[in-house]
């Protein structure tokens, strides 16, 4: 007798046909908790199928909870857990201007088509048939590195690589100076976690990286904003905050400033190492950006030579979001310690994503892949701007690459208020505040030019 009707001619496998037939019988109740399913001899023969494929069948339902297995009694229908009505969070609009409320949102399955607030490219825009084409080709290739833990410091070759392309920025660091790192988030949680304590006043920019503030804030760091101006971190307030609050570290994003899009110069850069030199302190660089910049660019570390400056990037924002690779650069004192951060914080990265990594960067489709993206950035950018300043909305700065524009309707504006409202409509913006170490009130919303696509973005601000 037959428990389920299957399909020989049908495109789906007949393992497939089985598990999904199945599951729905338990799922009506047709099959009640703790009844025994026919042998996987008797399916076989009822079914006129091959016993690997009830075998497979089988084994997916137990894998999936639908079934136990009973050593030396066969297999039965498993108790079904009571359905959960799933609350609703992700439109909470009096929490519309919290971090996680934005984060939450644009990384749901099924986050709204508008979102010009995200952090990051469409992944229709990144490299999919490269990463297929990487994956394959790592497929192919024998060792345990499928299987077993990595290297501490990270794949070998990948930080070879990475040591040429850093000297191509002038950044001169062996492949010892080089941790590999599960992007460029848990490379700033490391250097993190190693030098900091509760209490300990840490600089960030002000405006600045919203999840850097929460990260250090779970450390009970005290931060402390040091403004951005045009072409940097405001060098006249950063000394007196230095003076006032002693800090031992600080934490900036130099190229294509997330998130008003604008850039280090190199008067600014030299005195920000100079005071860096007189008061003792240590910089983070995050460049995660900088791949996005069309041409040369100040850079703290080609200036410092990893003396005071710890450089961290990444492949997130270019490559994938998924196959996560990022690293810190440093000198060697400091990569020594760092690897035993990484070992004790969570063993090994993987180094399957960073053979990929490799594979991309070295078989030369990475340098194509990124001028059409510059180029893509380009004629979005100019298009988005055009839309902003059309409905009236200055603009900070022009940027001269990248995915942001930080951008205001006028000075008295609350950025946080036509988040919370354009949530209604299914648009996820931005708000200036998120971007503040302390949440403080902001006219300014920043815009991912790659997701301004949608004309009623521009209705909704016009109409604000």
């Amino acid at each position: 007798m037959s428990l389920v009707t299957l399909d020989n001619q049908d495109s789906v496998p007949l393992v497939s046909q089985i598990v999904t037939a199945v599951m729905k019988q338990i799922d009506d109740r047709a099959l009640r908790a703790g009844t025994r399913m026919p042998s996987i001899r008797k399916f076989a023969t009822d079914h006129a199928v091959s016993r690997f494929t009830v075998v497979q069948a089988y084994d997916r339902l137990v894998a999936a909870g639908y079934l136990q297995s009973r050593q030396g009694s066969g297999f039965y229908v498993g108790p079904r857990p009571k359905p959960r009505v799933a609350k609703e969070t992700s439109y909470k609009l009096d929490s519309a201007t919290d971090v996680l409320w934005l984060l939450r949102n644009a990384l749901r399955p099924d986050s709204p088509e508008t979102m010009p607030g995200v952090g990051w490219l469409p992944h229709s825009w990144l490299d999919e048939e490269g990463m297929q084409r990487s994956l394959r080709t790592l497929s192919r290739k024998s060792g345990g590195f499928l299987t077993r833990y990595g290297e501490p410091a990270g794949y070998l070759p990948l930080r070879e690589l990475l040591q040429h392309r850093l000297a191509e920025n002038g950044i001169h660091a062996d492949p010892a100076q080089i941790i590999l790192t599960k992007g460029t988030s848990h490379a700033l949680d490391l250097i993190a976690r190693f030098l900091i304590r509760p209490g300990d006043a840490v600089m960030v920019d002000d405006p600045g990286y919203f999840t850097l503030f929460g990260m250090l804030k779970s450390l009970k760091a005290k931060l402390i904003g040091v403004p951005w101006k045009l072409d940097g971190p405001d060098t006249e307030a950063m000394e007196a905050l230095l003076k006032e609050h002693k800090p031992r570290l600080y934490f900036t994003n130099t190229i294509l400033h997330n998130p008003t899009g604008a850039s280090l110069s190199q008067s600014v850069a030299f005195r920000m190492l100079q005071l860096a030199e007189k008061y003792d302190l240590t910089l983070v660089e995050d460049d995660v950006y900088g791949d996005f910049m069309p041409a040369p660019a100040t850079r703290l570390a080609t200036l410092d030579q990893l003396n005071r400056v710890i450089y961290v990037s990444g492949y997130s924002k270019t490559i994938s979001a998924s196959a996560r690779v990022g690293f810190i650069a440093c000198n060697r004192e400091m990569a020594e310690n760092l690897i035993d951060m990484k070992l004790l914080s969570g063993l090994t990265t993987s180094e399957i994503d960073e053979r990929l990594i490799h594979q991309m960067l070295s078989d030369g489709q990475f340098r194509k892949h990124m001028d059409r993206l510059r180029s893509q950035l380009d004629r979005a950018r100019e298009k988005t701007m055009r839309n902003l300043e059309r409905i009236g909305y200055a603009l900070y700065v022009v940027p001269t690459g990248g995915m942001f524009l930080w951008a205001k309707k006028n000075e008295h504006a609350n950025a946080a208020t036509i988040a919370s409202k354009a949530a209604k409509q299914g648009i996820i913006l931005a708000p200036g505040n998120l971007f503040r170490p302390h949440q403080q009130p902001s006219p300014w919303l920043r815009f991912n030019v790659a997701s301004c696509g949608d004309p009623g973005l521009f209705r909704f601000l016009a109409g604000e």
